[in-house]
């Protein structure tokens, strides 16, 4: 199974992939940003980000997907911009007939580090631990998308554990 995690931004977009092997080993396939800060209208940059996103898809084919879900900001044009972010990953990955699912920020440093409040430093070095990188994942967009992949495969292999009746 490969996984791909998306941490939505208007202007820089973290993509992260996971490959779970048949023996649950994880391991980072590829991981990076969509940095469209270059271009200057919010249009051009959501056209921008549809065009890489589906560039990515198509190079790796991942099987299921994750997206960090909103949380409430008190700017409210960053929150509007980043919405507008998400309904384009959103159609990309259904265009694609990828499953997605979305979690909160709370929930994806649970899941990562067992701690929801756990800060940047702590996913970081999870991340690393988890995947086995040499390095904490740089820059930070990118390893909240691995983060928020690990935090997927952990509740799909959560899922699996359940009786059928309550999956």
């Amino acid at each position: 199974m490969l996984v791909l995690g998306i941490d939505p931004g208007i202007a820089i977009t973290g993509f992260g992939l996971v490959q779970v092997s048949q023996a649950g080993d994880l391991s980072a396939i590829s991981f990076g940003v969509i940095d469209s800060t270059a271009v200057r209208t919010t249009s051009s940059r959501l056209v921008y980000l549809y065009d890489h996103l589906l560039e990515l898809i198509s190079q790796y084919q991942p099987t299921q997907s994750a997206v960090e879900r909103l949380f409430f900001q008190r700017n409210i044009k960053t929150v509007m911009q980043v919405g507008e972010a998400r309904g384009v990953i959103q159609l990309c990955l259904e265009q694609a007939h990828i499953p997605f699912a979305e979690y909160t920020p709370n929930e994806v440093k649970q899941a990562v580090t067992a701690y929801g409040n756990a800060d940047k430093k702590q996913v970081q070095e999870m991340v690393r631990i988890l995947l086995q990188l040499e390095s904490a994942p740089t820059p930070d967009d990118a390893a909240d998308a691995l983060a928020i992949a690990l935090c997927h495969i952990n509740m799909l292999n959560f899922k699996r554990s359940l009786p059928a009746e309550d999956a």
